[in-house]
């Protein structure tokens, strides 16, 4: 979900029409749409505590780039909440940043990702059709309404749904939604998302190195899934994992992984996992101030 001024209403492609659309009480045939706008509407919820909202904001935007939405106090939950919120948008990802001031409401907090919807109902009865258990059911916000699913594996997602549809331009780069399942829940949870999402299966791979995970005297099975909501990768693991591979639920995609690196960490933030090389990509994991742990990865040019 995001919370900011909404005012840039353009002239929408393809998937906003739908979204008007299915506003005004049409509904598409299910089988022929995904209920996604574009990976550039999606989300990862990070939650920080309210003094540490700044600090993670400036850190995140001056690494990245781009732009530092509004800041706004709200109740963003069915029951009673206060939060700091505001929304970070740079050409790699978008973040949508909660500060709460009260406790918080069960089971917030434990979303990893907000995906833009073209209609909540509908997009709430193919993920429960596909296997998907609803944990919020729909909700109104300040300027929508939302709804949480759960996806085998223990993977929440947050749907969302503007009143007054968002236009915000394309990613430079798509960042990677990372969701680390067990092998008993692996091929469930691929089978119902990609059901869901009318995704593909890029890649499955059995041997995948290790390192990736942080054992690189193993190896593991690596998933990779494209849709309209955007990039996937399931990392299959026995859930024996050092820190901090586990805790990093967005990979961004960067041009130049040492500049950037430098960057984070001028603005405050630490890196966890220096930089490796696997399948020709040089990937780091870095904390941002107030705990948050991203995965970052650029092509290696050597």
């Amino acid at each position: 979900m995001r919370f900011q001024n909404v005012d840039r209403v353009a002239s929408f492609p393809l998937a906003i029409a739908v979204f008007l659309a299915n506003a005004s009480g049409a509904r598409a045939d299910e089988s022929a749409t995904t209920f996604a706008v574009g990976s550039q509407y999606d989300t990862s919820h990070v939650y920080v505590s309210p003094a540490d909202v700044d600090r993670f904001a400036t850190s995140f935007a001056a690494t990245f780039g781009g732009t530092i939405g509004k800041r706004s106090i709200a109740t963003v939950t069915p029951t009673a909440s206060s939060t700091v919120s505001q929304v970070i948008q740079t050409p790699v990802g978008t973040v949508s940043l909660f500060g709460y001031t009260t406790p918080i409401p069960y089971p917030f907090g434990a979303e990893r990702t907000g995906y833009l919807v073209t209609d909540l109902d509908a997009a709430i009865a193919s993920a429960r059709a596909s296997g998907a258990a609803v944990l919020v059911s729909p909700f109104a916000d300040p300027i929508g309404r939302d709804a949480i699913v759960a996806w085998p594996g223990g993977i929440d997602m947050q749907f969302y749904w503007h009143t007054t549809p968002p236009h915000y331009a394309p990613f430079e780069t798509v960042p990677e939604n990372r969701v680390y399942v067990s092998a008993d829940a692996a091929d469930a949870f691929v089978r119902d998302f990609v059901r869901f999402s009318h995704g593909t299966v890029q890649s499955d791979d059995a041997r995948a190195p290790g390192i990736e995970i942080g054992r690189p005297d193993e190896t593991y099975r690596r998933i990779r899934i494209t849709s309209t909501f955007g990039r996937m990768t399931v990392l299959v693991t026995n859930g024996q994992l050092p820190y901090p591979y586990g805790r990093e639920t967005t990979g961004y995609e960067v041009d130049d992984l040492p500049q950037t690196l430098k960057k984070a960490v001028a603005s405050g933030a630490i890196v966890l996992v220096a930089p490796y090389e696997s399948g020709g990509t040089r990937s780091a994991l870095v904390e941002f101030p107030g705990g948050y742990v991203a995965e970052i990865h650029a092509p290696d040019s050597r």
